[in-house]
């Protein structure tokens, strides 16, 4: 019974830590952001970290089944400690500061973490234009909203070029 609820919380955990991360899935940075025996992956993508966090709660699933009492327990421990650093990456992106490197380098990096940033607010600011025009029942506010949401996707659309061109400008930076 203990081990059910355990599966439950985890993987609820985990459908949330999914929403937060959503913004900030595809963002990368210079060094990896965990230490090896946390994450195997090597990918310093966010959302490489929740994949491999949701695979162990496969495995760890797996385990429960079998009743692999000592694959769960450090399954289970293994995996909160996954989804508690995955938390503090995101509450403390906003905080962070570019990995220090090559002065050239650095500038594109600090650009791309700038527009990482503009893309996250936007899509957020997008995803509540969105659900505030569902919920609203004036069509002149409606109206008001849905241009307020295209304008949005607009900037997000050159915002997200704009992030393509620095990525390629790194990409040949750092061949």
């Amino acid at each position: 019974m203990k081990t059910i609820r355990l599966l439950q919380t985890l993987a609820e955990q985990l459908a949330a830590l999914r929403m937060q991360v959503a913004p900030l899935a595809g963002h990368a940075t210079v060094s990896a952001r965990f230490d090896r025996q946390l994450f195997r992956t090597r990918s310093t993508l966010m959302s490489a970290c929740l994949e491999e966090a949701e695979a162990n709660l496969a495995a760890l699933r797996h385990a429960v089944e079998k009743a692999q009492l000592a694959q769960v327990s450090w399954l289970a421990e293994h995996l909160s400690a996954q989804i508690a650093a995955l938390m503090r990456e995101t509450a403390t992106w906003s905080l962070r500061q570019w990995d220090h490197a090559a002065p050239g380098i650095a500038k594109w990096q600090r650009r791309r973490l700038q527009h990482q940033e503009f893309e996250r607010r936007l899509i957020e600011m997008k995803q509540t234009r969105e659900a505030r025009c569902r919920a609203a029942v004036d069509p002149a506010e409606q109206q008001k909203l849905q241009q307020e949401i295209v304008a949005l996707q607009g900037r997000l659309s050159r915002c997200q070029t704009a992030l393509h061109r620095i990525e390629s400008v790194l990409a040949r930076m750092t061949r």
